[in-house]
């Protein structure tokens, strides 16, 4: 079954075509890559899924619906989380804290309720702690939880916003160079952390410039040049497909 369908996709910013007819599917459950050189369109991508950019062309179907002109905390209740290229994290705030306000999304108490600690608040609240715990373990964060954000070393910090992602309970993430950071070991972690979030049938779109963890972790790859889909297919066809080969290399004169 197709959870995310991307249909002919274009946005342009000024002169310059970000992202041209790009259309793609991603499948319930798979984990999916989506790589190219520098400046060929990934992020912009991924902003016109979740809502940070609004496509000039083309449609982004989720489960069917039509969400390219959703606004982005609409799309988050929806079930599509994300993390980003550049950290975004509450620095100043707790581990924990930035945990549980991405469980804020699934809380139905109102300011009111909160206020006056009904029992169905205290309730949610409880849930929440327990739930923020439980993503901060999942990404190997247990005993960190009251350390500040700002802390913690660059590859723990990734960790923490797919801790953040992954409890606003979503049934795709969608991870932006999740590796940045990292060293080996750390990278290595990672591969066995995407491998258990989808043992829990959570689907994944990935960006990520190390190869290596592509290959391990995706079981599908698109590949973007300029804007445009120049390639999609297995790891293997992916890695063997001359047009990839020159994108990445460039050919001689």
């Amino acid at each position: 079954m197709t959870l995310l369908c991307l249909t002919g996709l274009t946005k342009s910013f000024g002169g310059l075509m970000a992202v041209n007819e790009v259309s793609f599917d991603v499948p319930e459950g798979a984990v999916v890559g989506l790589i190219g050189p520098n400046g060929a369109g990934k992020t912009t991508v991924f902003n016109l899924i979740t809502g940070n950019h609004r496509a000039d062309r083309g449609t982004v179907l989720f489960e069917g619906t039509d969400i390219t002109r959703w606004r982005t905390h609409r799309i988050v209740k929806l079930g599509i989380a994300r993390t980003f290229q550049t950290i975004r994290l509450f620095q100043n705030l707790s581990v924990l804290e930035n945990v549980l306000a991405g469980c804020h999304c699934r809380m139905r108490s109102g300011p009111a309720a909160a206020m006056l600690r009904t029992p169905g608040a205290r309730r949610e609240e409880k849930a929440a702690l327990e739930r923020a715990l439980a993503e901060l373990a999942f990404v190997g964060l247990a005993g960190q939880e009251m350390q500040l954000a700002k802390n913690l070393s660059y590859g723990s910090q990734r960790l923490l916003e797919i801790a953040r992602a992954l409890a606003t309970e979503p049934k795709l993430v969608i991870l932006d160079e999740p590796a940045g950071g990292m060293n080996e070991q750390e990278t290595a972690a990672l591969i066995g952390t995407i491998g258990r979030i989808r043992q829990r049938g959570i689907t994944t779109l990935l960006i990520e410039h190390d190869m290596a963890l592509v290959m391990k972790a995706c079981e599908r790859i698109v590949v973007l040049e300029y804007g445009s889909r120049i390639a999609e297919g297995t790891p293997e066809a992916v890695q063997g497909d001359p047009r990839v080969i020159e994108a990445y290399l460039g050919t001689e004169d």
